[in-house]
């Protein structure tokens, strides 16, 4: 008798659990799966400068390149209203929409340089580490402005 009841708790747990997931069709389920992405390169890319991660010329040039075209991609995903989800976003990204479209674009010149410096060969931290830290500061700047956590 106990594993049957055992058994209906961990149903509707499972239940519960499944009805609170964004859906990834959504606006809101695109744009989070894009910024992952984002996060995941990025970090990625700075622990081969940091040594976190064992650095590879050719990868990170890759990576570069993926983290570029990643940067274009998220901004469509921002409905003209703001969704009824829960988001992380600021109600400022639909008020303040020019600040929003510039700070995007920031990121996009960013990312853009740091594809242009991943070409120069040998590779150096010197000349990789400050293009990294352009782009890290262009996402920090936009999340202080228009995210919630």
């Amino acid at each position: 008798m106990t594993l049957k009841r055992l058994s209906v708790v961990l149903l509707a747990c499972l239940t519960l659990t499944a009805c609170g997931g964004v859906d990834p069709n959504s606006p809101l389920g695109q744009r989070k799966a894009i910024f992952k992405q984002m996060l995941k390169t990025g970090e990625d890319l700075g622990g081969m400068l940091r040594g976190r991660i064992p650095f590879d010329g050719q990868k990170f040039a890759d990576g570069a390149v993926k983290l570029d075209a990643l940067s274009h991609e998220p901004w469509k995903h921002f409905p003209q209203v703001r969704e009824e989800d829960h988001t992380s976003a600021k109600s400022d990204v639909w008020e303040q929409q020019a600040r929003f479209q510039a700070m995007a674009r920031d990121l996009e010149t960013a990312t853009g340089e740091l594809v242009i410096a991943s070409q120069v060969q040998p590779y150096k931290a010197g000349n990789l580490g400050p293009a990294v830290q352009k782009v890290e500061d262009a996402c920090s700047a936009c999340h202080k402005a228009f995210r919630d956590h």
